[in-house]
């Protein structure tokens, strides 16, 4: 709730990368043996070698809306705030923007960016990889069944994910039952209504290597409310 294009070969951190090799075609004959021979080999090795690749673009990406949704939570908040005790005027001078940007709580912000950097941005490509893997035709019924996949599957992980991160920074893991039943159920069907239209242009219309950039660029109105919901 999900990075940068450029994404090939991220998929390895999560063990999806024998996705891609099973759906690729073996070389034949010279040219194939050319192909595989030299550098090339070294590469192949690593990669079945069994070493983890972090897909970087995708979390530094993540990372970064989350950031910025953080930031225009707590900037909204923090204005909010202050025109409501400002009711003879709308206005507000200077000090008081300085006072506004100056207040930014940067825990807060490093615990939501921390939570789309390692959490997020490689997690929900791993999904994207083994949604499209497991569904590849892009008929009408894959669209359909990818979609209600995420909503069922992903919207509810990330939920939890999120507000257990959030309490274990804050040292609050025993009250994370209490946030659960509080806002949880709440977060998710709101999360429904912005998601399902947005799931279905992510899974119709874009390719799957841009699919996290794309899922982030909606996160950022998203993780705006998350980061309201979490500050509560």
């Amino acid at each position: 709730m999900d990075a940068l294009g450029g994404c090939g070969g991220a998929g390895g951190f999560w063990g999806w990368n024998g996705f891609n090799q099973r759906r690729k075609k073996k070389p034949s004959g010279d040219k194939g043996k050319k192909r595989n021979s030299g550098s090339s080999d070294s590469v192949n090795v690593s990669r079945d070698a069994g070493g983890y690749r972090f897909p970087l673009k995708q979390a530094v990406t993540a990372g970064a809306l989350t950031f910025t949704g953080d930031t225009i939570a707590q900037l909204s908040g923090r204005w909010k705030k202050r025109t409501a005790l400002k009711q003879s005027s709308s206005e507000l001078d200077e000090g008081e923007l300085w006072n506004i940007f100056s207040e930014h709580d940067w825990i807060r912000a490093l615990r939501m960016s921390s939570y789309g950097f390692l959490l997020y941005g490689p997690g929900s490509y791993a999904w994207y990889q083994f949604l499209d893997h497991s569904l590849p035709k892009p008929t009408a019924t894959n669209l359909v069944l990818k979609v209600l996949l995420n909503q069922v599957i992903l919207g509810p992980s990330v939920i939890a994910v999120i507000f257990a991160w959030n309490n274990l920074w804050l040292g609050k893991l025993s009250e994370l039952g209490n946030k659960y039943q509080k806002d949880a159920f709440p977060t998710l069907l709101y999360g429904f209504r912005f998601w399902v239209p947005v799931s279905i242009l992510n899974f119709w219309v874009v390719p799957l290597q841009a699919r996290v950039a794309f899922m982030s660029m909606g996160s950022v109105f998203w993780n705006f409310y998350l980061s309201s919901t979490m500050s509560k």
